[in-house]
């Protein structure tokens, strides 16, 4: 049978009511004419050795099983039109595959004498003589470009390949949706290893990059109607260009709108006088994200009511920041930049309480009116990373050397809220730093993104000319 005779059998059908059919010179033309696709060899990438000490960490944990680890699918956004592909965290952390992940590979440990054999199962390149190659919009790389190889990919990640075609579920596998599995390739990234720690670096770097393009286009973002997304439109350019992405939805919150923990419908305006909250991070290719937050005085200076909020959010975040070492409880952190908030809001009269009654685990709590969210999370390869962890490792566990987390306490005073003073209304202050723990303390990965008055008034100064 010719080459055209067999695309002409096996031609995908019409599925859709706008596909054209494929005539017969095409058919009879598509698969000939191409060049030769000599393909180099790779050698292992940096992340490759690391991965295999993961692996091997879940190996040992469930001996016996066979473990079926996917990437995930891609996920329809409108029609045929589908959201950016990202794998999931636990694939990615235990293959080194990141941003070039092929979507629907699987990763399995098949159970031997000795541990398990892992294989990596994904859709291989198609021949360009098959209808995938010129018909499947989703896969075919005449839509999408080239795919990777099975040798390819074996040599870039060191780990044994095989076509996707030729993976089979079982019925007693123990997956993702298992939560012991869930549980322990979560709690495994708690500690981070030296390639991890680089990628933290390399992801406040950028966003640093970011951060400084925000602070030069706050003049036009003041000009627009929309200028929240003027500040988010110029960070998502240095994510894409310098990384990935962006780890997570960028908040860009002017005005009151920062009062609003999650606000991300970026559709307001920037005005002079107002301070701007900026929640950015960059995902750099290996899909480890910074998460940082300043908050910007729109015209170049604080007011005194937004430099006496600022500063007490500052002065929380520099206390929990300096318990941070190994041996305290996570929990301290968060109990620490709290005891600031409510020791500060109870001497501006706004607590019916004192501080200490504030405090009070069974009866407190007051102060949360005005930050109700937590100080810390883990953070790595997701945003919210480990977020799977039992709660006697994670907010109960102890600090180790290798853990990355944010410190990002504030004060939100929402605009209508009469409890605070009419002057206090419609201030939001966040302050998030990355910090990594370290054999006799902490570092702040973002410290040299300015955090006090002084230094952010410099900054704007500086960089606006």
């Amino acid at each position: 049978m010719s080459t055209a005779e067999n695309a002409t059998t096996t031609e995908a059908p019409v599925t859709t009511n706008r596909k054209q059919p494929f005539p017969r010179g095409f058919l009879d033309t598509i698969s000939t004419g191409w060049a030769e696709r000599p393909e180099t060899i790779p050698g292992a990438r940096a992340q490759a050795a690391f991965a295999a000490v993961r692996r091997a960490a879940v190996s040992a944990a469930f001996p016996g099983k066979r473990l079926v680890i996917e990437a995930g699918s891609l996920k329809q956004r409108s029609n045929d039109t589908d959201y950016p592909f990202r794998a999931h965290s636990a694939f990615a952390h235990l293959t080194g595959w990141a941003a070039d992940t092929e979507p629907d590979s699987v990763l399995v440990f098949e159970p031997t004498d000795a541990g398990h054999d892992v294989t990596l199962y994904f859709r291989e390149r198609a021949d360009r003589t098959t209808t995938e190659f010129y018909a499947d919009a989703t896969v075919g790389e005449f839509w999408i470009g080239p795919r990777p190889s099975l040798a390819g990919v074996a040599a870039d990640l060191a780990i044994a390949t095989e076509h996707l075609a030729v993976f089979a579920a079982g019925s007693d596998d123990l997956t993702l949706a298992d939560a012991e599995l869930e549980r322990f390739v979560s709690e495994l990234r708690l500690v981070k290893d030296a390639y991890e720690l680089e990628e933290m670096r390399l992801a406040v770097e950028i966003t640093a990059r970011g951060f400084d393009d925000i602070v030069t286009a706050l003049p036009d973002a003041a000009r627009h109607a929309r200028g929240e997304r003027v500040v988010e439109g110029v960070f998502h350019r240095r994510a894409r260009e310098d990384g990935n992405g962006e780890g997570y939805d960028t908040i860009s919150a002017s005005g009151p709108h920062a009062c609003y923990l999650h606000w991300t419908r970026n559709d307001g305006a920037v005005v002079p006088g107002d301070l701007i909250l900026v929640d950015a991070g960059v995902e750099t290719d290996s899909l480890y994200t910074a998460d940082i937050t300043r908050t910007l005085p729109v015209n170049g200076t604080f007011s005194e009511v937004q430099r006496r909020v600022y500063e007490t959010v500052l002065e929380a975040a520099d206390a929990a920041f300096a318990i941070a070492k190994p041996g305290i409880k996570f929990r301290e952190l968060h109990e620490t930049a709290m005891g600031v908030i409510a020791k500060r809001t109870a001497e501006w009269g706004l607590l019916p309480v004192t501080a200490q009654e504030a405090l009070d685990n069974e009866k407190g709590g007051q102060h949360r009116r005005y930050m109700v969210h937590g100080t810390s999370h883990h953070l790595g390869i997701d945003v919210h990373d480990c977020a799977q962890a039992r709660r006697e490792m994670y907010y109960d566990g102890v600090l180790e050397p290798g853990m990355v987390f944010t410190i990002e306490p504030g004060l939100y005073f929402q605009i209508d809220d009469l409890t605070v003073p009419e002057e206090l209304r419609g201030i939001g202050v966040r302050i998030e730093d990355d910090i990594v723990v370290t054999e006799d303390g902490a570092v702040n990965l973002s410290a040299d993104i300015p955090r006090t008055v002084d230094e952010i008034e410099a900054w704007i100064a500086r960089l606006q000319g």
